[in-house]
């Protein structure tokens, strides 16, 4: 069923219906954040801390809950310890320690000196050179691989729910910030796009109405995504303007290679071959909820057992590092660095290294 450009099919309006029972479908929506510190040297464990390029007072809160799956209401395919990982702070300039979800009220723009993160939707790498984009709660931020963050870029504090990189273009969704223009669309934002990095941002379609939590990119320009609103994949072919209706999902996260689009659902990682049509298990996978594809179109993922996932080229699933907690957001680099927001902070993880790039201690 078709979505046209600036009009909602009915599926997106249709609830999504969990299969699992009451009992599991309890959402936890309340989010813990505190006030962590960019540092140096190594911590506890002797894992290499990123130096910071500015003072090592630059402070940022942050907060750790599997935000897609929370907020699409559907429980990721974990055990009930993903539900209940909370950041655990040390608060160096704060005492208090706030409780707060993604509908809670944002500080003023005077209250913020240094950039915020109270969720991280997504993390991609900067085409142009080392830096990461971090899509969150407030904006989207950058960092650099010595620790300095800086942003919102361009001073636009959008709620990136929902958010991807495609060449050189972000197609973004979720709510308008403070600083949103109207004509992006409110309370949802539909499909935005930017082309020139996050200076500025244009409505593409379902303004107003709807509101992705998940997005991906293949690599024929296919955009697939997953809204809060809709139990099945929604596609597009035409840089989001229009979208067709796939099968239906209980997912959390998607990911998109030369082989197809995967899904990490509640039954186990699935794989379409079809544009998302239909979908079929991935034999010997590991339960996973969070998906990266690899430089060579493979992929990897977080598992519910705290560990990252590497699928070999035969198909074979190596643990190659264990998390501090839950993940948040998950990424892999063109150059095979493993990206991921835990509790620990931003952690790059390469066969050799670990380093916190931004501690959250």
């Amino acid at each position: 069923m078709a979505v046209a450009d600036g009009t909602v099919d009915a599926a997106i309006d249709r609830p999504v219906t969990s299969p699992l029972p009451p009992s599991n479908r309890r959402r936890h929506d309340r989010h813990l954040h505190g006030q962590g510190k960019v540092g140096n040297g190594r911590n506890s464990d002797g894992i290499a801390l990123a130096k910071p390029s500015s003072s090592a007072d630059t402070t940022f809160p942050l907060t750790y809950t599997p935000a897609a799956a929370l907020h699409r209401g559907v429980r990721p395919p974990a055990t009930r310890k993903i539900m209940n990982r909370f950041l655990p702070l040390t608060v160096t300039t704060l005492t208090a320690i706030a409780i707060t979800g993604c509908a809670a009220e944002r500080p003023s723009r005077s209250d913020a000196s240094l950039p915020v993160i109270q969720h991280i939707h997504g993390i991609v790498a900067d085409p142009r050179g080392e830096d990461l984009f971090v899509a969150t709660h407030g904006g989207i931020l950058t960092l650099a691989p010595d620790g300095e963050m800086s942003g919102p870029i361009a001073g636009e504090d959008l709620d990136a729910m929902g958010f991807t990189l495609r060449g050189e273009t972000f197609f973004a969704s979720g709510h308008p910030g403070t600083q949103t223009p109207s004509e992006l669309g409110a309370p949802n934002l539909g499909i935005i796009r930017s082309d020139d990095f996050g200076e500025t941002w244009s409505p593409v379609s379902l303004t107003g109405s709807a509101d992705f939590h998940v997005l991906t990119a293949g690599p024929d320009g296919t955009l697939y995504g997953l809204a809060s609103s809709n139990a099945d994949l929604l596609v597009s072919t035409d840089d989001g303007r229009n979208w067709f209706s796939g099968a239906a999902l209980s997912a959390v996260d998607l990911a998109a290679t030369e082989e197809g689009i995967y899904a990490a659902a509640e039954q186990g990682l699935l794989r379409s071959s079809d544009r998302g049509a239909t979908f079929a298990a991935v034999e010997g996978a590991p339960l996973l909820y969070s998906l990266a594809p690899q430089p060579d179109g493979t992929i990897a993922g977080i598992g519910t057992d705290d560990a990252l996932w590497v699928q070999a080229a035969d198909g074979a699933w190596e643990r190659r590092a264990t998390l501090s907690g839950a993940a948040q957001a998950f990424t892999i680099t063109d150059d095979g660095r493993f990206i991921v927001a835990d509790e620990r902070g931003i952690v790059e993880i390469t066969p050799e290294t670990t380093t916190i790039i931004a501690p959250s201690q």
